[in-house]
Parts: C-alpha cells; sequence; structure tokens
C-alpha cells in the first residue's frame, strides 16, 4: 500500500469516528407510567354505609363517592339545636327585663354572646353531619376502593383513590450524555404496545441528582452508567393506564442552538479531512 492510500485510510477512519460520535447516544429510552393519585377519605372515623362507585368507573366532579354513618353527628346536631333554643329565650328574656328597668345591659350583653356561642357550635355540628356524605373533588377515574360497606374507616383514611386525566406523567431514566441535550418544555415521543404513533409528551421534570449515589471521582467508563430521572406530562393521558412500559425517543420538535453548531462543526472538520482524497483518486483514474 502506497504512502498516500495509508494516509487516506487513516482519514478514512477518524472521519468515521467524528461521525459516530454524534450519533452516540440511544435512540429510546425504557419507562413507564406512573399517576398522582387523589385519596378521598373522611374526616372523623365511622362506619361506611354507602358506596356509590366502583374501580374503573368515571366520575365527575361533585359526584356522590360514599357516606359514613351519621349517628353520632346527628344527635350533636340535635343537642346544639336545643342549646339554640334555651340561649335565644335566655336572649328574649333579657331584653324584656331591660325594657321594664328590671334588668341590666350586662344581662342582655351575657345572654347575647351565649347565643352566638350556641349558634356558631350548631353551624359546626351541622357541617360534621353534612361531611358525611363525601363527593367527588374532581372529575377522573375511579382508580380502588379499600373500604366496603359495613366496615369501619378510621379518620382520614382513604376510601377511594381518585385519578384525574391530567395527574399521569411519563418516568424513564436518561444516562448522563443525553441529559445536556435535554430541558424543561421539550416535547418526547412515546410509544407502547398497541398505542397510536403520534403519541407525545413533555418534559416536566429532570433530577438534579443521579439516581444512584455514584463514587467522588468519575473515570469515563463510571460516567456512562449515570442515569437520571427525567418525567414528561401526556399530551393525550386518556391513552395510557398507570404502570403501563413505555419507550421514550427525543422528539425533533426542538433543535438546541448548541448541538446545530456542533454538527456544523463536525461537518466542517469533516469536509477538510477528506479534501486531500479529492487529490488521490483522480490520479488512480489516471495511471488506469
Amino acid at each position: 500500500m502506497t504512502t498516500s492510500l495509508r494516509n487516506a485510510a487513516v482519514l478514512i477512519a477518524v472521519a468515521t469516528g467524528i461521525a459516530a460520535c454524534n450519533d452516540q447516544a440511544p435512540r429510546a429510552f425504557q419507562g413507564w407510567i406512573e399517576a398522582n393519585l387523589i385519596f378521598v377519605g373522611p374526616d372523623e372515623a365511622g362506619r361506611v354505609e354507602a358506596l356509590n362507585v366502583r374501580e374503573g368507573d368515571q366520575i365527575e366532579a361533585g359526584a356522590p363517592l360514599f357516606a359514613v354513618d351519621v349517628d353520632l353527628q346527628r344527635a350533636d346536631v340535635m343537642l346544639n339545636e336545643a342549646t339554640v333554643k334555651n340561649a335565644q329565650l335566655a336572649y328574649d328574656r333579657a331584653q324584656k327585663l331591660l325594657k321594664t328597668a328590671a334588668g341590666t345591659e350586662r344581662t342582655v350583653e351575657e345572654a347575647e354572646a351565649s347565643l352566638r356561642t350556641a349558634e356558631a357550635r350548631l353551624n359546626s355540628a351541622a357541617t360534621r353531619l353534612t361531611r358525611r356524605r363525601v363527593a367527588s373533588p374532581v372529575s377522573g377515574t375511579v382508580q380502588q376502593v379499600y373500604f366496603r360497606p359495613g366496615e369501619m374507616v378510621p379518620a382520614g383514611r382513604p376510601v377511594a383513590a381518585l385519578l384525574p386525566p391530567g395527574n399521569l406523567k411519563v418516568r424513564f431514566y436518561v444516562p448522563e450524555s443525553v441529559l445536556p441535550r435535554m430541558a424543561y418544555g421539550d416535547v418526547v415521543k412515546v410509544g407502547c404496545d398497541g398505542c397510536a404513533g403520534d403519541l407525545t409528551a413533555r418534559i416536566s421534570f429532570i433530577a438534579s441528582a443521579a439516581e444512584f449515589t455514584p463514587p467522588v471521582i468519575y473515570s469515563r467508563d463510571e460516567r456512562s452508567k449515570l442515569v437520571f430521572l427525567v418525567e414528561a406530562l401526556p399530551e393525550k393521558p386518556q391513552q395510557f393506564r398507570v404502570g403501563q412500559p413505555i419507550e421514550v425517543a427525543m422528539a425533533d420538535v426542538r433543535r438546541d442552538d448548541g448541538a446545530q453548531k456542533a454538527d456544523d462543526s463536525s461537518t466542517n472538520l469533516l469536509s477538510v479531512l477528506l479534501r486531500p482524497l479529492s487529490s488521490i483518486w483522480p490520479v488512480k483514474e489516471a495511471k488506469r
């Protein structure tokens, strides 16, 4: 092999390596669908009397979900109603005595304060009674039911879990070398088995640290093993299910200026390296 051909082979190898560097990032990343569920439960402990939904039901905001027994709360309302009536009688009597000069203004003021306190307690008891029937705070799908009619539910424990469509998110991991090419708001393509081919999501979160704690000093091989969590909000969430495995690919919707400049510089360098070949191949053709 002549010196010219040997030099040409070296130039081709270097140019191929440069071109490969620009395309070394994986085309797709494995991930899954996750959800931020809305857990709905009673304010106070009680026994579930009615359950108006089943798992998988579509429900609108304000629709009834479940009801808990109201015996204690109803008794509390009746007690406070009686207290309000007695306080009203005491207040009316104090006013009559004041008009006949047999009472004092202080007595009227004390009776009025007692009446206002009794009314406030009645309103609180009525609110507690009303909230024993729980309605859906959002529109969405019933994902899970934790308590059935007849079961005791503690205060604050959820009876049902709801999923609004906007609470679905795509979660996937990207290597450290790809992270600079992603930014908040970028569009990514999302694929899954049996799904439509035009599904996309918009990046809503990028982790600021690697998922696992690596050594303090990184070698080039160790850096390639680092992955970062990325989350994206699907633009058609009704097409996905919680826990569904998906595949994410970077979309060509956003083109980074730095990446464009890097590609241009690589192209210019490749043309410079291949320029000597133009002086080799014509000579060979002439010798033939």
